[in-house]
């Protein structure tokens, strides 16, 4: 018997079925698609140990409840978090003589729905797992489903399809607004939409925090400006000319940010408008900046008036 045979034959009696669907999609809806080859064991390792991490991965009783819910035996013969889940997935890689379920045990893991209020977390860790299953020529997609792709050979073709944008921000501990209003194009490398949603959110926030409806420079002087009035937002108490003019000059910056890049992305199209991965990195660390500055913001003219 060969081993397609025996595949199919092992996902016959597990009741997961195999089903073809459009696409290089191998999961979904928890069934396994096609069949897997048996994963390296140097691979295994290395899943193991990204997922059973000591500080960032799954705690122990998380641990117990995944496997238990994917059916897969936990011998429990060591202590350690990724040595349990090491045993527990080789041994049932070995039973099963394909890597059906080791795929199965990473969706099941990985399910967006389980991860909606850290995000941060999700993305961090399926761009490291997505490292160690390029080598097996599988990539874990956004939505949580793994799909086929070229085979990696060496790290540094693992790298460069790993790394993302989003990769390069989290190291420079981007602002998390900043990553919620990117994310969707960063994770495609989407540059030029990257810049543009991100400078949105300025905006967006500035009238989250005013209660204010207006847009561009209009919005930054009906917020920050303080001449003959109370500001609806000041970086400080304003009574140093010294503040008075961080004042200005955090306006003039944010001027600049929806003039430069906001209005003038809004309005060219894609194609003309080229922003290699430095400059959006270089521009998406000073939106960062930006809103950490709105963060700390005083909400004065709310102050004033006593309200919450």
């Amino acid at each position: 018997m060969n081993y397609l045979s025996l595949a199919f034959e092992f996902l016959a009696v597990s009741g997961l079925g195999v089903t073809r669907s459009p696409g290089n999609t191998l999961l979904g809806q928890g069934r396994i698609l096609v069949p897997v080859r048996s994963f390296d064991l140097a691979s295994i390792e290395s899943l193991s140990k990204i997922l059973g991490d000591t500080s960032q991965g799954l705690t122990g009783s998380e641990i117990s409840k995944f496997l238990a819910e994917c059916n897969v035996p936990d011998p429990g013969l060591n202590s350690t978090k990724w040595r349990r889940l090491y045993d527990s997935l080789s041994q049932k890689q070995q039973n099963d003589r394909c890597a059906n379920n080791i795929v199965s045990f990473i969706q099941h893991v990985m399910r967006p729905s389980r991860h909606f209020d850290n995000q941060e977390w999700f993305e961090d860790t399926r761009a490291k797992l997505n490292k160690v299953l390029s080598f097996e020529g599988l990539e874990l997609e956004e939505a949580g489903n793994v799909k086929q792709v070229l085979k990696t050979k060496t790290i540094s073709e693992s790298e460069a399809r790993a790394t993302k944008l989003k990769q390069n921000l989290l190291s420079r501990r981007v602002h998390t607004d900043v990553l919620y209003f990117c994310r969707a194009e960063l994770l495609v490398d989407n540059y030029f939409h990257a810049v543009f949603e991100a400078t949105k959110s300025i905006a967006e926030k500035i009238r989250s925090k005013t209660g204010l409806t207006s847009d561009g420079s209009a919005l930054v002087d009906e917020a920050f400006s303080f001449k003959s009035k109370i500001p609806h937002l000041a970086l400080s108490s304003l009574q140093t000319e010294s503040e008075q003019s961080e004042q200005k000059g955090f306006a003039n910056l944010l001027k600049g940010i929806f003039g430069t890049f906001r209005n003038t992305i809004a309005h060219a199209p894609k194609v003309t408008w080229i922003i290699e991965e430095q400059d959006a990195l270089d521009i998406l660390s000073t939106v960062s900046l930006i809103h950490r500055r709105l963060d700390g913001a005083i909400e004065a003219q709310k102050m004033y008036q006593g309200r919450p």
